[in-house]
Parts: structure tokens; sequence; C-alpha cells
């Protein structure tokens, strides 16, 4: 084999293998390489600290499903690009397998250098058609590193289902998820195109680039103790004619240490030049809400009255009326029991909620219809039909998918935003539903669909209609999009100004998510740790505060309800909250800055999480029991004063840029560096 010579071109370094002795077959930047072999087979090297480590065996990284897995290069040739990513370098590289030609482009952007993006493309040169069942890209194996912690990697995976599980989770032997972008249950599908797998020193992501939903897989598994596989694959069963070229969307691979914060947040930086732009939360976004939905759908307004003086006391801005207002899901009109009086009674609701100091916020469940609202029997035509010509059910709300690609839905929900802020005078909306995050291709021939899949890809625009219409109302309207435990879909994202942990199970789904999300919107978009009694102890605010999340709950009162339940304010609640309110309130976090990539969600123990304020850090750290040392990353090279902000303990002083203390905590430490 001849040595690598390498050629520096426009910043980008490219190096030189044996192929007829002189032609390049491998692209770089300082941070990694990606090289090929003589089959246009690949493997990933990842560059820094003065060494390069070899993540994986070369594999039929790029694949057409259906044909053979080796492409000896023919042809290959260097350029120097300018596009949407701005500047870089390009390597093409063709091969040829009988009749079958690829060609496999990979360019390093000089604003990207983590991340090598590939254009693929076969043609059939033969006279008889092809039958494939799909195409692969960025399919690698990534090594357990020598001696390597169990589990040996963690992951990010991108799959929405019912089981609604962590995003951020341990690989073990055996585990394998396909991790579909479509609909993987009746009413759960979507999510964020990029998978994540990681060990102790480095990590690789995958994911495509393109500017909607796509019916893209992106699997992850661990065949066995010795490494990890992840790729992206998409495609339909089709027959390649004679003379046809097959495209595969455009995908892309990096390299990272640390956890995923690093591989969303560059993939959330590539999509910005692409267009997607998040919005910017409005400053009452970060008052913390009290939510009626602890009295259920069966709510009444004298319960959301007989609250307000507790929620006033406890300091809480928001007040949200949840699930249970309606009639149904579809006509949402006002529950003729509840609000006798129509659309005045709505308007007092709101009137009172705002004489009394808040603001009000109205639950939602757009795109949804049950059978027996007016809307559907009135115009049958709106609803999203299966391939048999069913109507698709969304099973938790008993109710059917309407289609998001029509104008008559964009405009009729439209009509309804205008309702809610402007007619009965509400400040925010909170979309809710699981099924808001993707829906199955449309079958409807009276849509007149030029593809079953315009349904897929018309989700964003159709919540893009909605947030248009809340500005429009009034411009500082908070919209909250809650997609109930899915992953939530990028794509949606520029369309909503507050994100929320979305009905976690646990505590660390509630830390986990806004790790994710803070990756992928920015810190200018309020994040809501959801109701504290979704945590496992029903009270851990603790985890919303330390990720610089908005604090909420949904508490209800003992003497209004008939049964006492999970969430009535006890007395020692009641203190719990006041307290924890206060530390929110007065630190106020959730505008901060989330320096998620101090520390590895996975690796780190203890778990733990970072945000700068007003030139001070502070550190939440998180372990059902822990006694050892915690580590406090970021610092500046100077003193300062540390302390318990939880507890009002002085932890006496430190020295940056990496200070160490003695701990001993169970469930969590919050700790506030100051500068001297």
């Amino acid at each position: 084999m001849t040595a690598l010579r390498p050629l520096i071109l426009g910043g980008c370094a490219l190096a030189w293998a044996c192929l007829g002795g002189a032609e390049p077959r491998s692209i770089q930047s300082a941070v990694l390489r990606v090289e090929f072999d003589a089959t246009l087979k690949s493997r990933v090297v990842a560059l820094g600290g003065g060494k390069a480590t070899v993540l994986g065996p070369y594999t039929a990284s790029e694949t057409l499903e259906g044909a053979g897995p080796d492409f000896p290069v023919s042809a290959q040739h260097l350029t120097r690009v300018d596009d949407v990513f701005g500047p870089g370098e390009r390597l093409v590289l063709e091969g040829q397998a009988g009749s079958l030609a690829k060609t496999v482009t990979v360019t390093i952007y000089d604003a990207f250098p983590e991340a090598a993006v590939f254009d693929v493309a076969y043609v059939n040169k033969g006279a008889q058609g092809l039958r494939v069942t799909g195409w692969r890209n960025n399919a690698y194996v990534l090594d357990a590193e020598p001696g390597a912690w169990q589990p040996a990697f963690f992951s990010y995976q991108s799959g929405s289902s019912e089981k609604r599980r962590d995003w951020i989770r341990p690989l073990h032997k055996g585990n394998r998820e396909d991790n579909y972008q479509g609909m993987n249950d009746s009413d759960y599908g979507g999510g964020t195109p990029v998978a994540d797998v990681w060990g102790r020193h480095f990590g690789l992501a995958v994911g495509h680039l393109e500017t909607g939903p796509r019916l893209v897989s992106l699997p992850v598994a661990m065949p066995d103790r010795t490494g990890a596989t992840l790729g992206v694959r998409g495609g339909d069963a089709r027959v390649l004619g004679p003379g046809q070229t097959l495209n595969t969307l455009r995908t892309f691979v990096t390299v990272h240490g640390g956890d995923c914060f690093q591989s969303l947040g560059l993939y959330q930086r590539m999509m910005a030049r692409q267009g997607f732009h998040m919005a910017k939360s409005p400053e009452s976004a970060f008052g913390p809400i009290w939510c009626a939905w602890g009295y259920g759908r069966s709510v009444v307004p004298s319960q959301v009255y007989g609250t307000l003086p507790m929620a006033k006391k406890m300091g809480f801005t928001w007040v949200t009326f949840d699930d249970g207002w309606q009639n149904n899901c579809g006509d949402w009109a006002l529950d003729p029991k509840k609000f006798p009086g129509g659309d005045q009674d709505m308007k007092a609701i709101v009137d009172r909620i705002h004489k009394d100091g808040f603001l009000a916020q109205l639950w939602w469940c757009p795109l949804s219809a049950v059978a027996s609202s007016k809307l559907l029997q009135d115009e049958p035509g709106l609803a999203l039909l299966n391939e048999d010509g069913t109507r698709r059910k969304i099973t938790w709300w008993d109710s059917f998918y309407l289609c998001p690609q029509l104008p008559r839905v964009k405009d009729y929900h439209a009509a309804l935003v205008k309702k809610i802020l402007v007619d009965w005078g509400f400040d925010g909306l909170k979309l809710d539903g699981q099924h808001m995050n993707a829906v199955p291709p449309c079958f409807n021939p009276e849509h007149h669909h030029a593809r079953p899949e315009e349904a897929v890809e018309a989700v964003p625009d159709f919540f893009k209609a909605i947030f248009e219409a809340a500005k429009a109302a009034k411009p500082d309207a908070l919209v909250e999009f809650c997609p109930c435990g899915t992953t939530f879909s990028f794509f949606t994202m520029p369309f909503y100004n507050m994100s929320v942990a979305s009905d976690p199970s646990s505590s660390f789904q509630v830390r986990s998510k806004g790790k994710v999300l803070k990756a992928l919107m920015g810190d200018g978009v309020a994040f809501f740790g959801d109701h504290v009694e979704l945590t496992e102890s029903h009270v851990d605010f603790a985890s919303t505060i330390a990720v610089g999340g908005v604090a909420g709950t949904q508490f209800a009162l003992p003497a209004l309800v008939e049964k006492k339940g999970v969430f009535d304010l006890t007395p020692a609640r009641e203190r719990h909250f006041i307290k924890w309110l206060g530390i929110y309130r007065d630190k106020m976090l959730s505008k901060g800055t989330y320096l998620g990539g101090l520390y590895d969600i996975g690796f780190d123990l203890p778990e733990a999480h970072a945000v700068r304020k007003d030139g001070a850090l502070y550190y939440g750290f998180f372990a059902k029991r822990w006694k050892g040392t915690v580590e406090l990353r970021g610092l500046e090279d100077r003193d300062y004063h540390v302390r318990d902000y939880a507890e009002g303990r002085d932890l006496g002083t430190v020295h940056g840029p990496v200070a160490t203390l003695k701990a001993a905590f169970r469930d969590h430490l919050l700790v506030e560096a100051k500068p001297f």
C-alpha cells in the first residue's frame, strides 16, 4: 500500500491513496476523515489530539438493496464548491458493477468540518430492468473501545411509538431499533431524522438533510459486544428501468466527542442554512404554569375559579384550561353543560383569569375530528384515508385524522385560532396530541394527491398556518407544542414558541428531553418541564430547573374534588411547591444559556447539567445516591463562591477552569458558582 500523503486544498485536507498510484480516495477536515477502499466501501476516522482513530471497519456504507456491495472504482475527481451550506471540498467517486453504475459525492464544508455530506446516485446502464427494494447510506460499524465500560454505548434514537421510550438510552447486546420516521403505531410516528451512537470518547451520528419529513429509517443495533451499527435506509421496492437513475436523499455522517448534544446542534445549524429558524419566545413564556388538568376532563369553571388564589399565592403567571371544555374533537364548540351561556361564559372565565393577574392558555387538539362531529358529517371528504379506503384512527382521542394538505383544513383551524385568541381572549394555545408529530400517507381520491406521501410532507405547513394565525391575532401569543412522548419532528419546530417535556414518564425524561430540545431549538425557545406530578416523586422541580426549564404543575385542591387523588395539594406539598417556585423565580435559569456540551449524559457520573446566567454557573447533579466528588466544568480561571442554592448551604470557594467538590446527596444537588 502506498503511504498516505496529505494534500491541503482550501482548508480541507485530502489524502492520496493507492488507485493507479495517484488518485484521491479519501476526504478529510481537521475533525474527521472518510476513507474509501477500491470497491467504494468506506470507514470513518476521527481526527484530533494529534492522532487518528479508526472508528470501525470498511463497510458497504452506501448500497442499493437488490444489487451487490462491490463497485470497483472507475473514476474520481475533486472540486471546490460553494452552495447553500457555504464553501467546501467535494470528492466524487464513480464505480460500476455489471450494468449498474454508482456515483458517491462527499462534501465537507468549511463551516461544518465535523460532518461529511453524501449524495449518492445509481444508474441502470443495462438493457434489462433491475428490481431493488430500497437504499442505504452511511451504514457504519462503531467499534467498542478496548476495555469499554458496560454499557459500551449510549444512543439517541429518534423513532416514535406508543411505548414512549427514552430518547437517550444505553445500548446492550441484542438491541435493535428501526427508528422509522413514518407511522409506527396508529397515531405515533415522525421524529428528527438523526441517529447517534457514542462511546466514552467518540460518537457517530447519521441522518438526512432534506427540508421536510421523509419516510426513512435510521436503524441502530448492537449485534454483539464488539460494536454497534447505525445508518439511514429509505426507498421503496421498484424496478429501475434501463437508463433510469435512482438518487438517494442527501445524508450525512458526523464525528463527535461527548453526547448527542453535539450532533443535534450541528444538525440544527446545517438546517438553519436551509431556512429553518426557530421562533423566539415572548417574555411571558418563561412564567410558571398552573394547569387545570389535575381536575381531569370533568373540570368545571368553579374549580378553576377556586384554585386561582392558591396559584396566585405560589407565584404562577399562567393558567391553562385543559381538555374538557369542548363538545367534541372536530367542532371545538363549547360544552353546553359547562358553558350554558356559550361564548359569553368562556369570555367570563378569561376575564376572571386576567383580573386575578394571570395570562390564560387553552388546550387544543388540532388535526383530529370524531365521526359524530358536524365537521365530518357535513364534510366527510376532509378525512385522511388509508390505502384500503378507511379513515385513519387516532386511538387516544377516539377520533380520525384530517388531511393536513387540504387548504380547507388549514383555513378551518386558522379560524378556530382567531376565535380562541380574539373572540374568547386567551393569550396562548397548548397544542396537544401525539398524532400532531406525523400523519400517514393519504389515499383519499378526493384530495387529488400527486403522491400519498404529500400528506406526510404537509404537516409542517399545517402548523405554520396555525402559528401564523396566532401571531396575527396576538403578536405575543404563546404557542406550546406537546406531541405526547414522541421524538419531536424537527420540521414543525419553527412554528411554535414553547417546547415541552411532553408527558414525561420519569425525571430522566424531563432532563434528557430538555437537553435534546435545547440542542435543536436553542435557548431562545422556552422549554416547559411539564407538570411536575409526572415525575416519579410527583415533586421533582429540580430536574426542570437544572436544565433551564419552565416550572409547572397540575395540582388540584382537595376541597374542590369529590375523591382524593395523587395530584391533590396537601399542606406538605403546598410548602414544597412554594419553596421550589420561589427558587425558580429567583434564579430564572429558563432564561439562561444551557451548556449542553460540558457533560455527557450517558458516561459522566453523576449525571450533570449546567446553565450560565448573569456571569454565574448553575450545576445540577443527579443520582439516586452519591458520595464522592463532583466536577464543576466551564469555569474561568478565577475564584468562585459556591453554594447549594436549593438548601441555602455554603460550599466554600473553588478556582476554575475546572474545580471539584466533595459531595454526598440523594436524588439531586444544585450548585451555584458565582465569581468573586
